[in-house]
């Protein structure tokens, strides 16, 4: 009996070992700035997580920082994660892990959110990144935003673009829409703002200058996004996003990506990296789901009425 009832116990043990088996992990993420996008994929992060058994504050330490816009704080926390020698290092947007990668060459780190990784000098290679890092890249079909806001304002000629000229991911962003704009009829007008404060004024700079604004999936714009939607509207000038969020703060429309899957699949290659493959063998990964979002309130207030066939293509139609 005694023999059995030890028989039993180690099946039991045995059963519930794989839970104990990925207890003792530790995470530090890393953010550039608090708003609805970036958010968003840190919590889809975390809920993936979450999935495979990994619990913050149980078996998961949970550590996570904001650098509130500032580059001198987003390196701060950059040494600060890196003398912890967490498991792995999650660094949302371009400037972050920017700093991320500089400061803790000896860690694992995933990226998130990051326009343009080869120019942000992130990876050498997007299939077979090496070192320490990888990750998925937010790049957005600038070619398909700038049809997009010709369809919001089919008479635009000019377009202005609102971005921070200190953002590798953003200069990658401009000369894109100089590409494309040109396409659709539209000279290219631009507006730099290289912290949250300076985006009000950016956007009155273009009062009188551009038929409408397009803002991109720009980390210090889309902090102060309220401001440009302060303008659009009491200028009746109508405002494009390049990210879902800003149309329920205000944009009239976009054509991004759902930030909440984008942190779902970076929580995968995460999971991948505590299971014990290097970052460096992960290839980087691309978002292919589009999804538009409109909001016909908005487009009103700023003198624009949308096309049914625009409203009727959307996912989502903010009311």
């Amino acid at each position: 009996m005694i023999k059995q009832s030890i028989a039993s116990l180690v099946t039991v043990l045995a059963l519930t070992t794989p839970l104990a088996a990925i207890a003792d992990k530790s995470l530090a993420i890393t953010q550039i700035v608090e708003h609805p996008a970036l958010d968003a994929v840190r919590k889809g992060v975390k809920d993936e997580l979450a999935s495979a058994g990994y619990t913050a504050g149980e078996n998961l330490k949970w550590t996570f920082e904001s650098a509130q816009g500032n580059s001198a704080t987003a390196a701060q926390i950059a040494k600060k994660f890196a003398g912890k020698s967490p498991d792995v290092i999650v660094a949302i947007a371009t400037p972050s892990a920017q700093t991320v990668a500089a400061a803790a060459r000896n860690s694992n780190i995933v990226f998130s959110a990051v326009t343009d990784p080869l120019g942000a000098k992130l990876v050498k290679n997007m299939d077979k990144p090496g070192g320490n890092i990888t990750g998925v890249s937010d790049l957005t079909p600038i070619d398909k935003h700038m049809a997009l806001v010709k369809r919001v304002v089919p008479s635009a000629k000019t377009v202005g673009v609102i971005y921070n000229p200190g953002e590798a991911n953003s200069m990658t962003l401009i000369e894109l829409v100089k590409k494309y704009a040109p396409q659709q009829g539209m000279k290219v007008v631009e507006a730099g703002a290289t912290k949250s404060s300076e985006v009000l004024s950016a956007a009155r700079s273009l009062v009188g200058k551009a038929d409408v604004i397009y803002v991109p999936t720009d980390n210090t714009v889309v902090s102060a996004f309220s401001a440009v939607v302060k303008v659009g509207m009491a200028a009746k000038l109508p405002v494009v996003a390049g990210d879902t969020d800003s149309v329920k703060q205000g944009a009239i429309a976009a054509l991004g990506f759902n930030y909440y899957d984008v942190g779902r699949q970076t929580g995968k290659i995460v999971l991948d990296v505590l299971n014990g493959t290097k970052p460096g063998d992960i290839a980087v990964q691309g978002v292919d789901k589009m999804e538009l979002f409109v909001n016909p309130a908005s487009a009103k207030k700023m003198g624009v009425t949308l096309d049914e066939s625009l409203i009727a293509e959307a996912k989502e139609v903010i009311k």
